[in-house]
């Protein structure tokens, strides 16, 4: 039997979880000034009444009075008992839950290792900013003077540096007792297999450290003093950092303004430092990677509007391209996105110096809106006074409005392209709607797009297809619809049996409805969860992010409709392939319905020659 969780444990746990994003998974919020609201998951109610507090890390329901923090919200929403949903809130992050007690003599060594690992991150920030004011940071400060940042704005950001040493930081932290296996788990050292050795991963760097929402210290950038490549280096992939979802500045921007209404998200944590410098305080910077889903709902979470700086040349236009495929699915009504070039060149950090505050800050006001882009990227390269050219150029913007959410953006884009163009928008709208049923422009009678329309996300069951969007199976555009909406399993028949286990998505259909119906799921992400880390999980992640364009009213009949379809194929399978469907389901295990058994039997008497009863 395991022993108890450490308090300190849940303490960190909670600290390094957001409650907006472990609620925004399973309840739709809104920006309400400083908080988030929605309609309270735990009661009926018509207008939201159910408060989150980004600030205060609590939500409370000021209708039926429920509250509580993350751990809490999980163990309600998800009917987890405790130590579930502190295993659930660990995964995230890529933590192991230690536990307490002489009958798990692993315990102690977990805990041991853990307490090593809570302050390294911290007290190597520590190391570093110490070392920018000794003699050896002269360099260091020297630079930072050139590049005009003042005393206030580096201690605010905790600027430091990495001296130009093996195993500087290595020997102060080893002094403290950090061992080196903790260092290199971390990031902090590099190990040679070829040599055993170990040495600072960091050495003549600008060090800038990349906090967490919390203000902790998770992380660290550099940037190299003299010629070494790379000239700038990130730490790599850690129990505690996710490139993909973490955000360089993020959390200076909303100590420096609680009430964000924008974030303007650019390419290196010099380029936020320098904004901020000159006064602009809502910059961010990804981390050596493009923009990622996670990026974009921790950016939604905190503003309505985003806006993306790039450089104006032909690698700034295609990083632009590849975020506006990211962007698309998100934009859901209430949300905005603009597109910022800069001049041939440039980099905010220069343009800014020489430009000054209120000319970037007109810049910015001035991006291109998403819908612009779209149809700017979409002309480019194109003679549209050729019919041929026009219709290259419909099916590219086609393409990208696939993968929009329905609501008003999508219908005034549509709107937009008809009076581009001279076609009828309902003809526009049929496309799509027949490119839904058929699973993808490419059967909808309009020739290919072009290179740069944007791609689908390819199944991990499916293999690649070109980039194009692979068509569904009947069982498969069924669980497309439940991992959307998982109470069209009401329309489901209360049997099973015209659905084949024996084959494709079969199987896993089989569970999903099972799961669905025994813990009354009403948000994919939950069933999900459940999944998680298996392959299974990776196809539902798929059919979870692969954009439902069918209207919600028309859905459960579309459900109907793939059942009875799936019951006239089922019916036309031989006796044979009846027999060894439902052998095989025996076989693995499966309890079969009196009903099956008999027609089991049948099926065998039939194969020897017998004759099947009518």
């Amino acid at each position: 039997m395991a022993g108890q969780i450490p308090q300190r444990f849940i303490d960190d746990l909670l600290a390094r979880t957001d409650v907006v994003e472990i609620v925004g998974e399973r309840v739709q919020l809104k920006k309400a000034g400083r908080n988030y609201s929605g309609l309270c998951p735990f009661h009926q109610e018509k207008s939201p009444s159910f408060t989150v507090s980004a600030e205060k890390q609590f939500y409370h329901c000021f209708g039926c009075g429920v509250h509580g923090n993350a751990l809490r919200f999980l163990m309600e929403f998800d009917h987890l008992r405790f130590p579930e949903a502190i295993e659930q809130l660990a995964s995230r992050l890529g933590l192991d839950v230690p536990r307490e007690g002489d009958d798990d003599p692993r315990a102690q060594q977990r805990e041991q290792r853990r307490e090593e690992a809570v302050n390294l991150l911290e007290l190597s920030a520590s190391f570093f900013r110490e070392r920018l004011v000794m003699a050896e940071g002269s360099d260091a400060r020297d630079y930072l003077e050139r590049r005009g940042l003042s005393e206030d704005i580096v201690r605010e950001f905790g600027i430091g540096f990495a001296p130009d040493k093996w195993e500087a930081l290595k020997r102060h932290l080893g002094e403290r007792g950090i061992s080196d296996a903790v260092q290199i788990e971390y990031g902090l050292l590099v190990h040679r297999e070829d040599s055993g050795r170990s040495y600072d991963r960091f050495r003549n760097r600008v060090m800038f450290p990349i906090r967490d929402w919390k203000g902790r210290t998770i992380a660290f950038g550099g940037r190299v003093l003299g010629d070494a490549k790379p000239k700038y280096l990130n730490s790599p992939e850690t129990p505690v950092f996710h490139k993909g979802r973490e955000l360089y500045g993020l959390y200076e921007a909303r100590q420096a303004n609680a009430r964000l209404e924008r974030m303007l998200v650019v390419e290196g944590y010099m380029d936020v430092v320098a904004l901020a410098q000159f006064g602009i305080r809502n910059a961010c910077a990804t981390l050596g990677t493009s923009l990622s889903e996670d990026h974009l709902q921790r950016l939604f979470r905190l503003v309505g509007e985003v806006v993306f700086c790039f450089d104006g040349d032909q690698a700034g236009r295609q990083a632009a391209r590849r975020a506006l495929e990211t962007v698309l699915p998100s934009m859901i009504d209430g949300r905005q996105v603009r597109f910022l070039f800069l001049p041939e060149g440039e980099d905010p950090d220069t343009l800014i110096r020489r430009e000054g505050t209120e000319a970037f800050e007109n810049r910015v006001l001035c991006a291109a809106p998403l819908s612009e882009f779209l149809f700017d990227q979409a002309a480019e390269g194109r003679d549209l006074k050729h019919i041929e050219e026009r219709e290259r150029f419909v099916t590219t913007v086609l393409r990208a409005l696939e993968r929009l959410p329905e609501g008003v953006l999508k219908s005034l884009l549509l709107r937009e392209l008809s009076q581009r163009t001279g076609v009828e928008q309902a003809n526009f709208q049929a496309l799509l709607a027949r490119a839904d049923k058929t699973h993808g422009l490419q059967g909808s009678g309009i020739a290919e797009a072009q290179e740069e329309a944007l791609p689908e996300t390819t199944s991990p069951r499916e293999g690649a297809s070109g980039g194009r969007r692979s068509a569904l199976s009947l069982v498969g555009r069924l669980l497309h619809l439940l991992v959307h909406e998982p109470g069209l399993v009401g329309r489901l028949p209360e049997s099973l049996d015209w659905c084949p286990d024996d084959e494709g998505d079969g199987a896993l259909c089989h569970e999903v409805v099972r799961l669905i119906r025994a813990g009354g799921y009403r948000n994919a992400q939950v069933l999900l969860a459940h999944f998680h880390g298996t392959p299974e999980g990776e196809r539902l992640a798929w059919l979870a992010r692969r954009e439902l364009l069918m209207p919600r009213d028309a859905r459960g009949v579309e459900v109907e409709g793939l059942v009875e379809g799936l019951r006239q194929r089922h019916s036309q399978r031989s006796p044979q392939e009846e027999y060894d469907a439902l052998l095989a389901r025996m076989q693995a295990g499966e309890s079969l319905s009196r009903e099956e058994r008999q027609q089991l039997n049948e099926l065998l008497m039939e194969l020897k020659g017998g004759a099947r009863p009518t």
